[in-house]
């Protein structure tokens, strides 16, 4: 199992946690958008976040839940995720 989060896993996390259909290609060519443009809100961030632990077993870094874009949050969630 990939211990590093992608943009098409995020995308599907965001589907299944908030019910949204976002493009991966798009999230990743534009990794400064903000979750509110595509419609993700913080509850829906915070589903996404304890799917996460859930399926790995280990807590997230604090903070990850008030991350703006998709591009912060992999990058707090794959570092959690890796330790370093």
């Amino acid at each position: 199992m990939s211990t590093q989060l992608s943009y098409e896993e995020l995308a599907t996390l965001m589907k299944r946690c908030a019910g949204l259909t976002v493009d991966p290609d798009m999230m990743q060519a534009r990794p400064d958008s903000t979750f509110e443009e595509y419609g993700l809100d913080s509850l829906g961030l915070l589903a996404i976040v304890g799917e996460l632990e859930n399926r790995y077993g280990t807590p997230i870094e604090p903070g990850a839940e008030s991350c703006k874009t998709p591009g912060d949050f992999l990058d707090v969630i794959n570092t959690s995720l890796t330790g370093a």
